[in-house]
């Protein structure tokens, strides 16, 4: 296999290690929790993720970008570095408000904040790796991760507090960590960290928070608002069914990572269009077929996957599943802007995200959860739509003229 055959395989289980990772962590985390706690556990990886989300766009999509080999080695110290100091930071605020909320909820928060630095570190070690074309090296990491995670989760007492296992889950991270420096230790040695980019106004990342923020982490907070004014178990019944979702995320995430090269070589737009549309047919089906599987799960198997939180999850895969399905085809119709028109996606980005919001809130209103559940169905199958439609707007390519051959 060619180095670059290689690159991509490593990239693509190490993006599977990752989401393996915080599929299982959600799986056992709810088979060890009452549905109380494990909606108390979703509240607090929920916060996580847009966390996580938020310092991925901000650090680790500019250090991707950097295209200068002699300052890679630097530019990964420096990114590590902030992270390290801004996760510290908002680790703080997270104990403060632990300390503030009563009960299991706010030890939760407490142990977040605790652990948080750890975390984000580890995971942005993959962007490094990936900016120094080694991603054998963050997927060495995050197999390590995953099988410490595992471990240690499956070590805890049924009736587990939330806190306890966000702690667990935190700690375990540092095996991973420290394998991780130090493979990353030959390509940063002598480097200086230098702060002063990423505060400066203008930061790139600013611009890929804000893409991020509509276009992904505005659901997440809308989940995590929707179980402040409302109850949490919504919230740890919308995760759970999310959760068992998860295989078709990581080919989202592939489709998202490796699509545009792959896409980008076929003849035209109507190639293009296309290949996309027999991608997002395959992930359609794909998306529906998933759902109609765990649908017909027998209620002692999905007991074994989510414990308590089964019951109230297992109601929501109809809608679940018509929204993975519509996402499947969304996915594609994004991807195929971004070949042909790549700034036309931020503004689709921005109105029917907050679109699919307004929608979730509004089904949690009129029909409880399930509406909740279907609301973001109709926001993703909304996007889905006026995405093609933008793709069907999108004017062809001129041809590139042939040479002109003169004679002597």
């Amino acid at each position: 296999m060619s180095r670059r055959g290689l690159a991509a395989v490593s990239s693509v289980l190490d993006q599977a290690a990752s989401s393996a990772t915080n599929i299982l962590v959600l799986v056992l985390a709810a088979r060890l929790s009452s549905a109380s706690g494990f909606a108390d556990f979703s509240m607090v990886y929920v916060t996580f993720s847009v966390l996580l989300g938020l310092n991925m766009a901000y650090v680790g999509q500019t250090v991707v970008l950097e295209k200068a080999e002699d300052r890679l080695g630097a530019v990964c110290r420096s990114g590590l570095a902030f992270t390290a100091a801004a996760s510290a930071a908002v680790g703080a605020v997270l104990v403060v408000v632990g300390l503030a909320l009563p009960g299991a909820g706010g030890r939760a928060f407490l142990a977040l904040g605790l652990v948080l630095p750890l975390v984000l570190v580890q995971d942005g070690l993959r962007y490094c790796f990936s900016a120094l074309r080694t991603p054998e090296r963050a997927l060495a990491a995050d197999a390590l991760r995953l099988a410490c995670v595992v471990a240690a989760l499956l070590l805890q007492p049924e009736g587990a507090s939330a806190g306890r296992l966000v702690l667990v889950w935190g700690v375990s991270a540092l095996p991973a960590l420290a394998l991780g420096l130090f493979l990353l230790r030959p390509y940063v040695r002598g480097a200086a960290a230098d702060l002063r980019p990423y505060l400066r106004r203008g930061h790139l990342g600013q611009r890929f928070v804000v893409e991020f923020a509509v276009g992904n982490g505005s659901s997440q907070l809308a989940v995590l608002g929707l179980g402040l004014f409302a109850t949490p178990l919504a919230v740890g019944a919308l995760r759970g069914a999310t959760t068992l979702f998860g295989p078709l995320n990581v080919l989202f995430n592939s489709a998202n990572a490796f699509g545009p090269p792959v896409v980008g070589r076929a003849s035209g737009k109507r190639g293009v269009v296309r290949l996309t549309l027999l991608t997002g047919g395959v992930l359609a089906v794909l998306g529906a077929g998933w759902g109609a599987v765990l649908y017909a799960l027998p209620e002692g198997i999905g007991r074994q996957l989510l414990g308590d939180t089964w019951g109230a999850a297992a109601a929501l895969l109809p809608a679940t599943g018509a929204q993975y399905a519509v996402m499947g085809l969304g996915t594609c119709a994004l991807l195929t802007l971004r070949v042909l028109n790549p700034k036309a996606t931020l503004s689709l980005q921005v109105v029917f995200s907050l679109l699919s919001v307004a929608l979730l809130l509004g089904g949690y209103v009129l029909w409880g959860v399930a509406g909740a559940a279907w609301g973001l169905a109709a926001g993703s199958a909304l996007k889905a739509a006026a995405a093609w439609l933008r793709v069907s707007r999108v004017p062809a390519p001129a041809p590139t003229p042939a040479p002109v051959t003169t004679a002597a």
